[in-house]
This record gives structure tokens, C-alpha cells and sequence, in this order.
């Protein structure tokens, strides 16, 4: 029998995500539990999102949580290179054997053109998903954009009849129609792969023998169990995992719930408590006990009693559990490890600028810095009180920059400011009142230090976190008063990005 080899494959996008290390715990269990390998993947096919610092706070959430890796980036193995990004000229090989088996094509339709044709096909009530009988064209065309320099991708030919059987090893066969499976593009224009190319070469070249991952990839599982068939290769076993959800039963996301593994480290969570959680996310020990370690989790660890019901991830309930741990610590220890956490160098330091000019003992740090070793500040509806904005104008300037926060790429004081005083200059207020309500939510109070410099140092879920907190004191938007904002968001987003452009130049 093959080794039982798993992975997680996480893309260096964003903050480490709680959902990434929810997956890579159970590919790690259930790899342990087979006298198996657990495997790291960078996925980084997305250039223009893509970042190093995304990379490198990936790998030290997880190793921070107890998650290590047999193979991977920094740690090497028999199967490198572990970036996608570096194994680029591995895929293409794939993507053109397969056009000359007949089994993918050069598509050279344009996004306009693929645009009408999903719209058609939704309007005559079929499903948008797109064949080759759909998007194949005639020679002297195909020559003709040839010769004009329209960028051509490689798709896979997907059959149009039928149904496709995917056995997974929690939810059994499961069918999906041929009839919604598009047209997958496995070579962008510029020789990139898409991730379903990249995953399935990786996937087989590293020998992986359980892919057990997020249920949203079900859709996907025929595209890649059509691309095992045309390239004459062994399945790897399929688990798709139950999503982790809000108490609403939404899928969770950071607009309802902080989801970054680095805001909980930053509250004070223990490592030990958060893998604890995660590990109850749809699984239990066979005693059913709450509390327990990563190695009484493994070694009791049986993929059959994940339960397919979304979990619910509870920040109250992670609250109660990380108690739990640390009550059990005794005074040495719980002195040692608050240390590590907020009184250490590597925090204090950033920190340490900001407050000097502004204290004359010791004993005027807590209350000028402390906002940075807590979790969201004790305000009221009085605390926003400013004589320029009323209570409707703060929910609306809060929640709008909470917008612009959510979609920057880059969390540095540089590019805080720049959007945010764009966001000033749009809304027309001036920018000492417009940062007002953001030294409330952020420290507490409007008499701290650079509001701009303590979001960067905080880093941006928590701030992102505090904003939220702000708007939810100040009583939030109502439906009708959210649909109207984000339909005036539109343009705000579209007149904060000219400003920024204006900037730049």
C-alpha cells in the first residue's frame, strides 16, 4: 500500500486564514494517524496578488499553531519545487499534450465575447457554463486573430451529456451534470496555469494519495477528475470537508467574523486552544470531551466522524475554550507566556517611538499605550460625540472606510493614509475630523498617539475588527439604509481611485 501522502495548498494572498489552518490540521491528522506525510504548498498562479509577506505570515501562523510540515518551501523535499510560480514550465508540457491528444484547445473568444455568450445561455434558462461547441471557431478566424495578436488560452474539452460520479470518502458517490462543468481554462495567455492545471500536476508529480479539502471545491471535482483521465493518471481519494460557518450559518467571512489566524494571536489566544477549537470543528473525540491537545487529537483521529452538518465557528465558545487552557497553566508559566505575547521586543519596539514624547514615568504607558494590548475599547455612543458629525454621518464614514480597508492589499501606514485621506477628500471633510472617529474606535479615546501608525502596528484585522465593533456601538446601518450606501459606494470607489491616481502622478 502507497504511503498516505496530504497537503495543503494555501495562496499568498491575504492574511493566514483560520479556514487554512482548519484544513492543513486535518490533512496533518489524518497523514499522522496513517504513518503518512503532510505536505505544504505555496499556490501563487495569482502574480498580481501574490506577496512574499503573505507567504511568510502563512507559514508562521501555522508552525505559531503547532501545524509543521514534512515538505515545503523552506524546509525542502524529494518533490520541489513547493511554489507554484516556480514550477510555471512544468504545466505548460501538460496543457499542450493534451491539445494534441485532442482533449484542450486554443480558445481565442474575448472576455466581451464570453460575456454574451454566459449572458445568452442564462437568459434562454440553461446553465452559463460554456463547451468547445460553444466557443470553437472557424479556421480563417482562428488565422485571422492569429495574425491580429489576440491572446489565445488553452482550454479542456468537457463533455456536454451526462453525469459525472465523484466518490468521496465522507458524502460517498456524488453526481454532478457534465452540463455545468465549463470549458476550464488550464493556460492563461501568459503561460500561467490556472489552478486547476497546476493542482492536478502537482497534485500527482508529489505523489499526494488524499486530497481532503473545502466542500466549495465539489463543483471543481469533475474538471479534475476528467484532467486525471486525459493525462493517463491514479486519482488521489477525495474528502471535501464541511465550510466553516457564522452563528448566522453564513459562510464565514471577515465581514462577520475576524478570520485571520494572526487577530487571534494578536487578542492573546492561546496556540494551543485555537488548534483545539479548530480540531472540534465538525469532529469530535470518541469520549466527545471539548478540551484536548493536538497529539490526543491525533492519536485518536478518525476522518469518518467529521460530520457534514457546517460547522459554527463561535467566537464566544473559542473564548470559553482558550479559558480552559489557561487556567491550567501555573504562575511561571502564565508569566512567561503573557510576556511572549505582549511584552515582548518585537512589539514593544514599533510602540516605544510613539509613546517616549509623550510620557513622564513608567506608570503613563498603560494608559496612553494599552488600547495595543487589548481586544476592542469599552466606548459608547458618547465617545464618537464630535461637533462636525452626528451619529448617522460616523456609521456611514466608519463603514465606508471599512470597505476601502477590506479591499487594500498592502497594510502599512503609507497606504492606510492614502486611502483613507482620499476617502476624506471624496466624502469632503477635513481630514483632522474624518480621523477622529478612527482614534475612538482604534485606542478609545481622540487623545492617543498617530491613529495611521497604531492600524499598521495593530495590523489590519484587528483594526478592521474595531472599526466593525465602532459601527455595531453606534447602532450599524439598517437594510434599507445598507442598500442605499452600498449603491453610493460605487461611486465613492470609483472617485477614491481617481484621487489615488491623481496622487500618484
Amino acid at each position: 500500500m502507497a504511503v498516505v501522502r496530504t497537503r495543503v495548498a494555501p495562496s499568498p494572498t491575504g492574511d493566514p486564514h483560520v479556514g487554512t489552518a482548519y484544513i492543513a490540521l486535518f490533512n496533518l491528522a489524518f497523514a499522522r494517524q496513517h504513518g503518512g506525510q503532510f505536505l505544504l504548498r505555496i499556490e501563487d498562479t495569482d502574480q498580481t496578488r501574490s506577496t512574499p509577506e503573505s507567504e511568510q505570515a502563512i507559514l508562521d501562523s501555522l508552525r505559531w499553531l503547532g501545524i509543521e510540515w514534512d515538505e515545503g518551501p523552506d524546509v525542502g523535499g524529494r518533490c520541489g519545487p513547493y511554489r507554484q510560480s516556480e514550477r510555471k514550465d512544468i504545466y505548460a508540457q501538460y496543457a499542450y499534450k493534451m491539445v494534441e491528444e485532442g482533449n484542450a484547445f486554443y480558445c481565442y473568444r474575448t472576455a466581451e465575447e464570453l460575456d454574451q455568450m454566459r449572458n445568452e445561455r442564462k437568459e434562454a434558462g440553461n446553465f452559463a457554463a460554456l463547451s468547445f461547441d460553444d466557443l470553437k471557431l472557424d479556421a480563417a478566424e482562428i488565422e485571422r486573430r492569429k495574425a491580429a495578436g489576440v491572446p489565445a488560452v488553452i482550454r479542456m474539452k468537457v463533455p456536454t451529456e451526462g453525469v459525472c460520479v465523484i466518490d468521496d470518502m465522507l458524502r460517498g458517490p456524488i453526481e454532478l451534470e457534465w452540463s455545468q462543468v465549463d470549458a476550464q481554462v488550464l493556460l492563461k495567455s501568459d503561460g500561467m496555469p490556472t489552478y486547476h492545471l497546476a493542482n492536478v500536476v502537482d497534485d500527482h508529480l508529489m505523489e499526494i494519495t488524499h486530497v481532503i479539502r473545502g466542500e466549495e471545491w465539489i463543483n471543481s471535482a469533475p474538471k479534475h477528475q476528467l484532467l486525471y483521465k486525459y493525462l493517463g493518471w491514479e486519482m488521489p481519494k477525495l474528502c471535501h470537508m464541511p465550510l466553516l460557518r457564522n452563528p448566522d450559518k453564513s459562510k464565514l467571512s471577515k465581514r462577520k467574523n475576524p478570520t485571520s489566524i494572526l487577530y487571534y494571536k494578536r487578542m492573546g489566544y492561546m496556540p494551543e486552544a485555537l488548534l483545539n477549537y479548530l480540531g472540534r470543528m465538525g469532529w469530535s473525540m470518541p469520549d466527545e470531551r471539548e478540551k484536548f491537545s493536538r497529539e490526543e487529537m491525533f492519536a485518536h483521529f478518525d476522518i469518518s466522524r467529521v460530520s457534514l452538518g457546517g460547522p459554527i465557528f463561535d467566537v464566544e465558545k473559542l473564548s470559553w475554550l482558550n479559558a480552559q487552557w489557561l487556567r491550567e497553566l501555573d504562575q511561571q508559566e502564565f508569566i512567561s507566556r503573557f510576556m511572549q505575547w505582549g511584552l515582548n521586543q518585537e512589539f514593544l519596539a514599533p510602540v516605544i517611538p510613539h509613546m517616549l514624547p509623550r510620557i513622564q514615568t513608567f506608570s503613563d504607558v498603560v494608559p496612553l499605550a494599552g488600547f495595543m494590548l487589548s481586544g476592542m475599547p469599552n466606548v459608547t455612543v458618547e465617545s464618537f460625540a464630535h461637533k462636525t458629525l452626528d451619529q448617522e454621518g460616523t456609521v456611514k464614514l466608519l463603514q465606508v472606510a471599512l470597505w476601502q480597508l477590506e479591499a487594500l492589499r498592502t497594510w502599512d501606514k503609507e497606504h492606510i493614509e492614502q486611502r483613507l485621506f482620499a476617502l476624506a477628500k471624496v466624502m469632503d471633510i477635513k481630514v483632522r475630523d474624518f480621523l477622529y472617529p478612527f482614534f475612538v474606535a482604534i485606542a478609545g479615546t481622540p487623545s492617543s498617539f498617530s491613529v495611521l501608525d497604531s492600524m499598521a502596528m495593530l495590523g489590519p484585522d484587528m483594526s478592521r475588527a474595531r472599526i466593525r465593533h465602532a459601527v455595531n456601538v453606534l447602532g450599524g446601518v439598517s437594510k434599507k439604509g445598507m442598500k442605499q450606501l452600498e449603491k453610493d459606494y460605487r461611486d465613492i470607489e470609483i472617485a477614491v481611485e481617481q484621487k489615488l491616481q491623481e496622487a500618484a502622478n
